[in-house]
């Protein structure tokens, strides 16, 4: 599992990579902003280049010559990217914290950077993933058609969750709350957020290990 976390990390995350959550997550900062594209910018640009560049140096040809199951393939590869999305989270919610230092008294229109948004986010991820490598592992190869669709699906998540808070009054105050009248229920938003981030995560390794035993290599 090392080597092929270590081959993972050489061949596909290229350090520019690494400073895509810093450089994404400082979005945060301005004020106002749809916040759910600091980390859609992950799904849209470190994803197909990521997975592009495994293709480029035949990855999946290298792996099969290792002493390795088909099953740690994929769940190193997972392990890669769901480290990647939290390093992502990380630095959003850091510079979502500054955020709130800056402009205590900001009145926003789209959701603000609360406990509340983050497990929205959460969420958004895990659909994302949940979608992504079931159809990623059909091939193993070709990566243009989940990419298409996981983002897709992130992406209404996203558009329909930003509607909501538009929408109704009630949905904007639990999330937009920066104080603590509402925390209980950002909390209880946050906790659901990463158990259907851990959910959905598991079930799409399971899914994709199922695809992979299929795939001839």
């Amino acid at each position: 599992m090392y080597n092929l976390l270590a081959k993972d990390f050489k061949l596909g995350v290229n350090p520019w990579y690494l400073a895509m959550p810093v450089l994404t997550g400082a979005l945060m900062l301005v004020p106002g902003w749809i916040y759910f594209l600091v980390l859609l910018y992950f799904c849209w640009i470190t994803i197909p280049s990521m997975f592009a560049g495994f293709r480029t140096h035949n990855d999946l040809m290298l792996a099969s010559m290792m002493p390795v199951t088909k099953k740690d393939m994929v769940k190193s590869r997972m392990l890669v990217i769901v480290s990647l999305e939290l390093l992502h989270i990380a630095f959003a919610v850091l510079f979502g914290v500054i955020n709130r230092y800056l402009y205590p008294d900001f009145i926003y229109y789209f959701y603000a950077p609360t406990i509340g948004f983050l497990g929205l986010c959460f969420v958004m991820l895990a659909i994302f993933n949940l979608v992504f490598f079931p159809i990623y592992y059909k091939t193993a190869y070709k990566h243009g058609n989940a990419a298409i669709a996981s983002i897709t699906a992130a992406m209404l998540f996203a558009a329909g969750a930003q509607w909501l808070g538009i929408a109704s009054k009630d949905v904007a105050a639990v999330i937009n709350d920066t104080g603590t009248g509402h925390l209980a229920s950002q909390s209880t938003i946050l906790i659901a957020g990463i158990s259907i981030f851990a959910l959905f995560t598991a079930a799409a390794y399971r899914m994709a290990v199922r695809h992979f035993l299929k795939v001839e290599l």
